[in-house]
């Protein structure tokens, strides 16, 4: 016959088991909730942190592509006028302390204006295009080359000792601007004005070389010498024929 202590006793040793596993079961349950609590979180997180760093990203293109967007031509993608400023100023400022040469080139398309009179203005903008890439090709990777309004454009030529040199260059752009186009059933042909000033011997201010190389390039219009540099002395200029008939 059982003893009813010893019963009592399993009984009671049951029930603390039991009592036991129920709290070690509460436990494990909620360090499993927690645990998944923190998973979460830590998911929520990684995609708080993932959507920063997006956001961060896409600010950083916004402004970059609005920038690039201020400072570049809307229809040649050339740097735009301002750019060009910009662009000038710190070549001025790199140049002069270490008496550098560089050259400012104006040019202007002569004949533009009838062509687009006559065939209108998508062809006259698909003009400009091939032009502005024409002169980008013809320079260096140091160079600038800037659409400036119209069909006008601008160049820096840097780190040139002599006129020689940017005869050479112009000679270049005037032949790259010149060659024949054909737009749609459209056989055209433009040629270009380029005006020369030289720094520091023409000024040594953006306005200044702006200026003369304005007044230069209206003097190869006027006398379709092709290119012409600036002479400060007879407030005039040296032109060289490179005009083709």
């Amino acid at each position: 016959m059982v003893d009813a202590d010893v019963v009592c006793e399993v009984q009671a040793g049951v029930r603390e088991c039991v009592e036991a596993m129920a709290q070690l079961h509460a436990t494990v349950s909620h360090e499993l909730a927690r645990s998944r609590q923190l998973e979460l979180d830590l998911f929520e997180a990684r995609r708080s942190l993932q959507q920063a760093r997006a956001d961060l990203v896409g600010s950083r293109s916004d402004a970059r592509r609005s920038r690039h967007l201020a400072l570049h031509d809307e229809l040649t993608s050339l740097p735009n006028r301002s750019f060009f400023a910009e662009w000038l100023e710190h070549t001025l400022q790199q140049a002069l302390p270490r008496q550098e040469h560089f050259a400012v080139l104006c040019l202007d398309l002569d004949s533009f204006k009838p062509i687009n009179d006559t065939h209108g203005h998508e062809v006259g903008d698909e003009l400009l295009r091939i032009v502005a890439s024409r002169l980008a090709r013809s320079v260096r990777a140091e160079d600038m080359v800037s659409r400036v309004g119209g069909d006008e454009f601008a160049c820096v030529l840097t780190r040139l000792p002599g006129r020689e040199q940017v005869s050479h260059l112009a000679c270049k752009l005037f032949d790259a601007v010149s060659a024949p186009v054909k737009i749609g059933r459209h056989d055209l042909a433009v040629r270009p004005s380029i005006g020369i000033a030289m720094c520091p011997d023409d000024g040594a201010s953006a306005e200044a070389l702006l200026r003369h190389a304005d007044v230069a390039m209206y003097h190869a219009k006027r006398h379709r010498s092709g290119y012409a540099f600036f002479e400060p002395g007879r407030q005039g200029v040296q032109g060289a024929q490179v005009a083709r008939t």
